[in-house]
C-alpha cells in the first residue's frame, strides 16, 4: 500500500507544532476540508478522519504536535479519496512531504478537486473473483480478491501456482486504490505470460483493514493475520480453485509494511511459502532484524526478493534494507541465487513506483527460463 499507515521509528527528541494551511481556489457548496497522512494524528490515511478549521479569509488550518525527526507525508481531501485535491492539470499530485524539525506553518494551494467519482485508466485484465467479509478470530473481517489468469475457465484440468499479496485494494483496479493508482498486477502478469517469460499464476489479493500496521507486524494481531492466511484462507483457496498447493509453488508479496509481513510469512512459515518479495520493506519496524541476526538454524530453503527506492520515505527505509541484506548473507544467502536485491534511487514510496518494477519479483518467483 502506498505510504504505509504508520510513523516509522525515527530518531525523535522534542515536541514540535506544525500548522497545516490549505488555500483552495474554490470549494463545492457546504464542503469541508480534511487532511490525511501517514501518522495517527493525520488519520493513518483515513481520508475523512481529520477535519480542518475554516478561517475568515477562506483558508483552512489544522495545528498538530509531533516529535522532532518525524517524517510526514500527507494529502488534502474533502472527506474521501473520491474528492481528493488535484493539481492545476487535474492530476493527482504526489504526497506532500515534511520532515519535522521546528515549529512551522506549511501551506498547500489547491487548484481543483476530484469530482467525486474516479474512473481509472484501463480495465481488469482477467477474471477477478471477490470473497466478501472473510473472518478469523483476532483480526477484523476483510474481502479477499482472487485474480484468475485469462485461460483459467478454458483450461479445466490445469492447476496453477498461487501468489498471495497484501493490500488487495491496491493491486488490480485504480478505482479501489487509495490514491487512484493501482499496482497493475493483472496487466503485468498477463503481459509477461503472453511474452512467454513467466508461468500462469493465480493472484490472491488480501484486503487490508484499519488495523493494517498491527496485522502486518510481529504482534498478537500480526500472528492472527498470518494464521488466518495459513489456516483458513489458503485451504479455502486450494479447495475452491485449481491450485498447485505445494510450498514450492506458493509465494507472498507486499510493499512497505506489506513487505515486512511478506518476509515474516516466508521466514516463520517456510513449510507453506517458499518465496517472498518485499518491496520497500519496513524492516525498521519491530525486532525482525534482531531475530534474523540471532537465528542459528542454517540457511533456510527459501527465496527472498528485496528492493527499495531512493526518495522520501524510501531513504528512511534504506538502512533497514541494507542491514537485512548483510544479515541474510551472513546466514548463507547468496545474491543472484536465493536472494535478489534491487534499488531504484529515483523511485518514491507509492503504488506507481511499485507498479513500474513489480515485473522484477514476478519473474524472480515465477519466471520461465533464465532471468537476467
Amino acid at each position: 500500500m502506498g505510504f504505509s499507515a504508520t510513523n516509522f521509528n525515527l530518531p525523535q527528541k522534542s515536541q514540535v507544532y506544525i500548522t497545516f494551511k490549505v488555500v483552495p481556489a474554490s470549494l463545492p457548496k457546504k464542503a469541508k476540508v480534511f487532511i490525511s497522512g501517514n501518522h495517527e494524528k493525520l488519520g493513518n490515511w483515513n481520508s475523512g478522519a481529520v477535519p480542518m478549521k475554516k478561517n475568515k479569509d477562506g483558508s483552512w488550518t489544522k495545528t498538530l504536535s509531533f516529535k522532532s525527526g518525524t517524517h510526514l507525508e500527507y494529502k488534502i481531501t474533502l472527506g474521501s479519496w473520491a474528492k481528493e485535491a488535484l493539481d492545476k492539470s487535474g492530476h493527482v499530485p504526489p504526497n506532500s512531504v515534511l520532515f519535522v524539525k521546528t515549529n512551522a506553518t506549511v501551506t498547500t494551494v489547491v487548484d481543483k478537486w476530484k469530482s467525486g467519482e474516479f474512473k481509472g485508466k484501463g480495465q481488469i485484465a482477467g477474471n477477478l473473483k471477490v470473497h466478501h467479509n472473510m473472518k478469523y478470530e483476532g483480526i477484523l473481517p476483510r474481502d479477499v480478491l482472487v485474480w484468475l489468469p485469462k485461460n483459467y475457465e478454458e483450461s479445466s484440468q490445469k492447476k496453477y501456482p498461487v501468489l498471495y499479496m497484501h493490500d488487495g485494494q491496491q493491486l488490480f483496479d485504480p478505482a479501489t486504490s487509495t490514491h487512484g493508482v493501482d499496482w497493475q498486477v493483472d496487466e503485468t502478469v498477463s503481459k509477461l505470460v503472453e511474452q512467454g517469460k513467466m508461468k500462469e499464476i493465480i493472484v490472491v489479493g488480501i484486503n487490508n483493514t484499519d488495523d493494517r500496521w498491527q496485522e502486518y507486524s510481529e504482534t498478537t494481531k500480526g500472528r492472527a493475520y498470518r494464521n488466518f492466511v495459513i489456516k483458513k484462507l489458503k485451504p479455502f483457496i486450494d479447495k475452491t480453485y485449481r491450485t498447485r498447493p505445494e510450498r514450492e509453488h506458493t509465494g507472498v508479496m507486499g510493499s512497505s509494511m506489506g513487505g515486512l509481513v511478506s518476509f515474516l510469512f516466508v521466514w516463520y512459515h517456510p513449510e507453506t511459502f517458499s518465496m517472498a518479495s518485499c518491496l520497500s520493506p519496513a524492516f525498521i519496524e519491530g525486532d525482525i532484524l534482531e531475530k534474523v541476526k540471532n537465528y542459528k538454524g542454517g540457511v533456510k530453503n527459501i527465496k527472498i526478493y528485496i528492493d527499495n527506492g531512493g526518495l522520501g520515505l524510501e531513504k528512511k527505509l534504506q538502512p533497514g534494507c541494507e542491514e537485512m541484506l548483510e544479515l541474510l548473507e551472513k546466514q548463507g544467502f547468496v545474491q543472484g541465487e536465493n536472494l535478489i536485491w534491487f534499488r531504484d534511487k529515483k523511485a518514491e514510496h507509492n503504488e506507481a513506483a511499485w507498479a513500474k518494477r513489480v515485473w522484477k519479483p514476478l519473474l524472480y518467483m515465477y519466471g520461465i527460463g533464465e532471468q537476467k
